[in-house]
């Protein structure tokens, strides 16, 4: 594993162990969805933080930045419909409360917001 690639926070899904050769199909049709204030896709947010498959369905959890989203309604159908079109099968999304902070990211150094 590269230096890179262990500083890099990828989170675990399900379907890393059930189903190992459609992780990175799902990583790619996901990182089309782009959060529109951000300018980051959902995978480099680490948004998505569950995919499972349970009978032929693509199951995804995410979250969002911030509770009140304004773009949340067209997030979660983005990456519903991505998720369909990578696994080639029905998928539903279900949006988690839990907050979301800098360090979910894959990359926290790859954005300076001049936040902090």
């Amino acid at each position: 594993m590269s230096e890179k690639t262990e500083s890099l926070n990828i989170v675990t899904w399900e379907i890393h162990e059930t189903h190992p050769d459609l992780v990175e199909p799902m990583r790619e049709g996901l990182s089309k969805v782009i959060d529109p204030e951000i300018g980051m896709n959902v995978i480099q947010l680490g948004l998505i933080r569950q995919v499972s498959i349970e009978d032929k369905i693509t199951k995804v959890h995410m979250i969002l930045t911030t509770p009140f989203c304004p773009y949340a309604p067209a997030m979660i159908e983005g990456v519903r419909k991505a998720s369909q079109e990578s696994l080639n099968q029905p998928a539903t999304v279900n949006m988690g409360m839990e907050p979301w902070d800098f360090s979910l990211m894959e990359d926290p150094a790859a954005l300076d917001w001049g936040m902090y």
